[in-house]
């Protein structure tokens, strides 16, 4: 019989019997580092996440008013959008978050049995108050301080305050859900902080220049109008963000979260087997 070989000198191999070098070592690492970072995030106290969440939407309004003044300024929507990134440049390194940013790092994460589904919830609630909070604050401060910039505003607002229930702006929804989260992969993907704003330029270029109806920044458009004097009002915003966060959710949960789990399958299957018995449901 031959000596059996020891257990720590076998190659390492997944459950589809393949041996570390063929792994995808890149997108592996990436998925540890989606856990790593993620899981702080989820075992914040309230007020913390409160806190993260307000920052956010304050620092988000900052794109919404570079957004106002220079369509206003040029009548182009398309530089407007450019000029909209100033705010996921805020975002960015003020290590802050929006709503939509907690789809494919905290999913992540209780997958992968490090956290509870309560902390999710909790996660999503908190961030989310926190910036519709920080959004209404500041956009009042906006257009007063800005009262040029009122009559942009209340059209603005108006063109997604008064959009409907069409498959249209489900789509578009779900098309904004898709990119933001795509933004939160590509800035874990990269250590490169040029490489990481260039990301925010392009990722607001496509949501805001294109006019994608996403449940928090297009929600301070409408605050801003409704601050301004517009004619709609509070029940028309609930309307379409009720709409819209859903397919935010659809696009950031069901097709980009969902698929990057997908690809990363084996390396969740390893983290779910280790994880402590204590975080297990």
């Amino acid at each position: 019989m031959t000596e059996q070989e020891p257990e720590e000198d076998r190659p390492r191999t997944d459950s589809k019997g393949r041996h570390a070098p063929l792994r995808e070592d890149e997108v592996e690492r990436a998925f540890d580092t989606i856990v790593a970072r993620g899981r702080p995030r989820l075992f914040r106290t309230m007020p913390e996440l409160l806190a993260s969440g307000t920052i956010a939407g304050v620092e988000i309004s900052l794109g919404v008013l570079a957004f106002l003044y220079v369509e206003q300024a040029t009548g182009s929507q398309l530089l407007a959008g450019l000029a909209f990134g100033v705010g996921f440049i805020a975002l960015l390194l003020g290590n802050s978050e929006l709503f939509t940013e907690g789809f494919l790092v905290p999913i992540a994460v209780v997958l992968a049995r490090e956290a509870g589904w309560w902390r999710l919830a909790r996660f999503w609630l908190a961030t989310l108050g926190g910036n519709l909070l920080g959004g209404w604050v500041s956009m009042w401060m906006v257009v007063r301080a800005f009262p040029g910039l009122q009559s942009m505003a209340i059209e603005t607002g108006e063109k997604f305050a008064e959009s409907g229930f069409e498959l249209r702006t489900f789509l578009l929804a779900v098309l904004a859900g898709s990119t933001m989260t795509l933004l939160t992969r590509m800035r874990i993907g990269t250590g490169d902080d040029v490489a990481r704003v260039l990301a925010s330029l392009a990722t607001a270029f496509l949501v805001a220049g294109l006019s994608m109806y996403h449940s928090v920044l297009d929600t301070l458009f409408i605050f801003g109008g409704i601050h301004a004097g517009a004619d709609y009002g509070y029940l028309s915003w609930l309307a379409f963000f009720g709409w819209t966060v859903l397919g935010n959710a659809v696009g950031g949960i069901g097709l980009t979260t969902f698929l990057r789990l997908v690809r990363s399958h084996e390396r969740l299957y390893e983290w779910r087997r280790t994880a402590p018995a204590s975080h297990r449901p």
